[in-house]
Parts: structure tokens; sequence; C-alpha cells
């Protein structure tokens, strides 16, 4: 059973998005070679982006200064923002009915180092969307990169936190509404229990409808104050078979449903932090390629985010040059690397970019 949510949220843009794509499109966008983090650090050591191939940056909205977006645009930069969409940290300690619920009733707990949020709640859905006209407001980006896009959990690690939720009123309420299923009377885990035991598939559905949802008012936001900015997608990398189907089951991530509405998939394909071999984003994006039917010249594109930093160890200048070429191969039509500040720090790793984003 699909949810209705989708026809109708669907419908309003749909008039809006082809000519939109026709006109970026026609505009012939070049091979995107980007970083991600503040440009700062290269420019702080007297490092010319422009000298090292690089052509966009990718930076958290909220640390865009005035100064650094000129300086960038002096410098031919595109300037694309990071925006968290649905991270909830400090925003629920000050607002607890914002908190994600799980399937016993309870609140969830931090997933190491991420806090999710209710997706569905209305306070925190318009502070969200406000900041996100202010941001539109202050700068004339060329696009906006949903981060985040995924209730509660945490996969950018071997062993990836996969709680069950929202079971929280607005989630009951909203799920009951939109799909037509009258939830028996209970406390809440005897709600989440005959929920997934009776309307599993509606329910992981209507998850999955409730992201894309997000994802259509961000564009329709976007094309109002910016028309030719893009919407992207920072996301997990995972196929449709891993730890049970959790992309989809548990993160509430449907590609085929996002196609329709993402211009930009950044798949996160962070190999060391996951636990996997550098050759493993090259296959992942192959299959990631294959299972979207994308090609370099289509819509959406396709614009990976590959590791530089060392997290779980230590990530050498060869392993960081092996994942970057994978990530501007096949049918990518860019990429760029986490973070800015890893590759700065390091003459070898700043060389590697050089090489890879020049040819020379």
């Amino acid at each position: 059973m699909k949810t209705k949510i989708v026809y109708r949220l669907f419908l309003p843009i749909v008039s809006v998005l082809c000519p939109v794509l026709c006109h970026l499109a026609s505009a012939g966008l070049p091979v995107i070679k980007g970083i991600y983090g503040s440009p700062k650090p290269f420019w702080d050591s007297g490092v010319v982006l422009s000298e090292q191939g690089v052509n966009a940056i990718f930076m958290r909205g909220q640390s865009i200064k005035p100064e650094l977006y000129e300086k960038a645009r002096a410098d031919g930069l595109f300037v694309f923002a990071e925006f968290a969409t649905l991270n909830g940290k400090n925003y629920v300690d000050k607002h607890p009915e914002a908190w994600a619920i799980n399937e016993l009733g309870e609140k969830v707990k931090f997933a190491d180092w991420f806090m999710g949020v209710c997706p569905t709640e209305p306070g925190f859905r318009a502070y969200r969307m406000n900041g996100l006209r202010q941001l539109l407001k202050d700068y004339a980006l060329d696009g906006v990169w949903m981060d985040y896009v995924h209730w509660h959990a945490q996969f950018e690690e071997p062993v990836p936190i996969l709680p069950e939720t929202c079971f929280c009123s607005h989630c009951l309420k909203t799920f009951s509404n939109d799909t037509g299923i009258q939830i028996p009377k209970g406390s809440t885990p005897q709600k989440a229990k005959w929920i997934l035991s009776k309307h599993e598939t509606a329910w992981r559905d209507w998850r999955c409808d409730v992201i894309v949802d997000w994802a259509v008012q961000m564009k329709a936001i976007i094309k109002e104050l910016r028309p030719d900015a893009l919407l992207g997608i920072y996301h997990c990398p995972w196929d449709d078979t891993e730890f049970d189907g959790a992309r989809r089951r548990i993160l509430g991530l449907d590609y085929d449903l996002l196609k329709e509405v993402a211009d930009v998939f950044s798949p996160m394909v962070y190999h060391e932090r996951m636990g996997r071999e550098a050759a493993w984003v090259g296959e992942n994006l192959n299959w990631f390629h294959d299972r979207l039917g994308i090609e370099a010249d289509d819509w959406p594109k396709v614009w990976p985010i590959v590791q530089a930093a060392n997290k779980r160890g230590i990530l050498s200048p060869e392993e960081f040059e092996i994942v970057l070429r994978f990530g501007l191969s096949g049918e990518s039509s860019g990429v760029m690397m986490f973070t800015s500040t890893a590759v700065a720090e390091e003459e070898k790793k700043t060389a590697v970019m050089k090489k890879v984003y020049t040819g020379r």
C-alpha cells in the first residue's frame, strides 16, 4: 500500500520541476570538483583553489559569512550550502515535543554522536524552513544540500545504530490521517507493536513519504527564492539489501521517490570510517548509477563525497587518490571530499587533489 501523501505532494511541483531541470541542463554545468568545508585553511596557507582545479565549495550554511562568500565568488567558485535538515541536536533539549520516540514509548538516546528529531513535529519543521528561507535571502547560493536526511539513526559506522522510530503522538496521528488506518487505543508500545505487526508495509512506505515531503517543500522554497539553485542530498550509500534493507526500512530513504525531487545525489561513501575497503567506493557508485539508471548527462546528477580525513585510522594520500578517482568515475559528474581541513593540513593530500582535479 502506498500512502496518499506522495500523490498529494508531487502534483504542485510538476509544473516547476521540469522547466527548471531543462534550464539547468542547457546551462552546461562543468564537472564539479569540490571541497567540503571552509576554504579558509587553504586560503590561510596561500593556496589558490582554482589553481588546484577546485571549482566549488560545499560548507555548512551557518558557517557562511559575507566576506567568505564574496571571496569565494571572486575566486570563481560555485558556493553550495549544507543544510542540517533533521539534526535535532540542541533543539530537542529546549523543545521536548520534538524528541523522537521509539517502539517502547521512550525518548531515543543520542546515537553516539548524532541526535535526530521527530520529522513530523510542526514546530521543528517551521523552524527549519524559516532557517532555509533566511539562508537563501542572505546569499545567492548555487544550491542547498540536505544533510541528516533520515529518521533518527546513525549509519556512518561499521556497526550502525538503527532504532525503530518515531511513535510520538505527532507521528501516530499523521500516519493515521495520511493512510486512513485507525490505530487502536492503548499505550505507545501497544500501538507500535500493532502497527509493526499489522501494517508494517504501510508504515515503512509512509516514513519514506515523510522524508520526500521535506525534500519537496525545501525544493519549493529554493525555487521560489533562488530559481536557478540546485537541491542536493547527502545520503546513506547502502544498497537495497544491507542491514536487512535498513536504508529504506529504518532511515526512510527511497531512491525511487527522491530521484523525482533531487537535482543531485551525493552518496556519503566514507569507506574507512564505515569499515570498508577503498575499492568499495567504486563498487558502490557503480551499483548506485545502475540502480537509478543515471547517466552523466541525465538529471539527477551524482556527485559523491569521499573521505579524506583520518577517522578510525590513518587514511594515506595514496588511498585518498584512489577514492577521489573512484568518485569521478562512471556516471558521476562531480565529486567532493570530507573535509577541506583534512586535505589542507597535509601537503601530500593537497598534491593529490591538484593531480586528480587538474590532470597534472
